[in-house]
């Protein structure tokens, strides 16, 4: 079950009752992209405009008016059109807005040029995301310029524009039930996608053919995109973090790096785990990748209600600066290589990003000139990487030209948090025991077909 019509109607009622009175608030959803001529990309909305309708048409603009007698809920979208259904699909249309999202009022997308301006007349503030749509935002401040060209009739345009993003993004920042729900499916559905993955793999394949096993497990289950390009990195290929080129031959002895999601009803998971291509880690690669995983469930133990944002980051620096320097990767005392940033030539990124409808989800990670205080519901990434380039002359052979990330999914709670993507092992011995458990199934499969 998705979100119902019950919760998309309390989060318009939860903003609007933040909005200043006398107000309105203007949201388009996103615009179609031409991907080549008569060819455009798969269509998704504005996450803002989702969130707040459930509509994935394009073409559409959501206008709240809170107070207003006749309906506070206005929504723009396309006609109903029978020659122009047979080619892109059937079409809502007003009255069906109406109907299945509980508008008060909706309109042609194509008299909204006529109709907003009125909406907009007398309100004092307007609630408008400003310079994420150029062409939007133009016809935004047409329409205010046409009422401030009638003010000697009488008219009253609008005296402040304020950012629709600040309270937005803080309300989606607090996952709902029925959106935890929704992440812990594309979670769990992305952990059969690289558990299908790890179990496919051998020498020789191409990323892209480990890509494919990924995105069948999404599509069979129901996630019918990846929230966001897949990287498949094999042996110095995992050095590009984001490498999405996916073309090269794996080869038997190195690892290889798989950072891959699925979007499922909306909502985004984020998963990467590394592994050997021949099943086996080598000596210096099991010393790298232990490290990586006692940064990560270190960092992981910080989560909890209370605790703040940048705390697991720091500890996952701290622990990443000692292992180097036990493993002679870095040279000194680990305080001093923590100040001077010299860790960074290895770990060069923070530790996670906030997780929901967008795979980089929106929230703010200070507030004023404080870390922001992690509360229940909000679930975010931690996601440590060590990185050693090829080229690297500094280091021993052996370390050159690994890379490995770990990344899981976490959701506090109450008590401290949950990792809803643990599904997909994680140690050397469960990836080693997981892919040795495959080709055996194959060995037994190809001996069954001679007999």
């Amino acid at each position: 079950m998705g979100i119902s019509k019950a919760e998309f109607a309390r989060r318009r009622k939860t903003l609007m009752g933040m909005m200043e009175p006398n107000s309105i608030a203007i949201v388009p959803t996103a615009r179609p992209k031409t991907r080549s001529r008569d060819t455009e990309y798969p269509f998704r909305p504005d996450s803002n405009f989702w969130y707040l309708t459930g509509f994935t048409e394009p073409e559409a603009v959501l206008v709240l008016l809170p107070g207003r007698s006749h309906g506070e809920f206005v929504l723009f979208c396309r006609e109903r059109n029978p020659e122009k259904e047979i080619w892109d699909g059937v079409r809502a249309g007003p009255e069906g807005v109406i109907d299945s999202l509980g508008a008060d009022d909706a309109f042609p997308i194509d008299d909204i040029d006529d109709i907003l301006p009125g909406l907009i007349e007398g309100r004092d503030r307007v609630y408008y995301a400003m310079g994420r749509d150029a062409l939007f935002d133009r016809r935004v401040m047409n329409w205010v310029n046409r009422i401030r060209e009638n003010i000697g009739q009488g008219a009253v345009p609008p005296g402040e524009f304020l950012d629709l993003d600040h309270l937005l993004h803080d309300m989606r920042l607090y996952k709902s039930a029925a959106e935890i729900r929704l992440i812990r499916t594309a979670c769990e559905i992305s952990a059969d996608a690289h558990l299908r993955a790890m179990a496919a793999c051998t020498p020789g394949m191409m990323e892209y053919q480990l890509e494919a096993e990924l995105v069948y497990e999404f599509t069979r289950r129901g996630a019918r995109a990846p929230a966001y390009p897949s990287i498949v990195g094999g042996g110095d290929n995992a050095c590009i973090l984001h490498y999405i080129d996916n073309n090269s031959s794996l080869r038997s002895g190195d690892l290889v790096l798989i950072d891959a999601g699925c979007e499922y009803q909306g909502y985004a998971a984020d998963i990467t785990r590394t592994f050997p291509v021949s099943g086996a880690f080598s000596p210096p690669q099991r010393a790298l990748y232990e490290l990586v995983l006692a940064v990560q469930e270190a960092a992981i133990a910080t989560l909890k209600p209370g605790g703040h944002w940048n705390q697991a980051h720091e500890v996952s620096v701290r622990v990443m600066t000692e292992g180097l320097v036990a493993l002679g990767l870095l040279e000194g005392e680990p305080a001093a290589l923590i100040e001077s940033g010299a860790y960074k030539a290895f770990y060069m990124h923070r530790i996670g990003h906030w997780l929901g409808m967008d795979v980089h989800d929106v929230g703010d990670y200070r507030v004023g000139d404080q870390w922001r205080v992690l509360e229940p519901g909000m679930v975010l990434t931690v996601e440590p990487g060590l990185y050693i380039s090829p080229q690297d002359e500094r280091v021993a052979k052996k370390w050159r030209g690994l890379a490995i990330r770990i990344e899981d999914d976490v959701l506090i709670t109450r008590d401290g948090c949950e990792i809803l993507s643990g599904g997909v092992p994680k140690t050397c011995d469960a990836i080693e025991a997981h892919m040795a458990r495959a080709r055996n199934r194959k060995k037994g499969t190809a001996q069954e077909s001679l007999w």
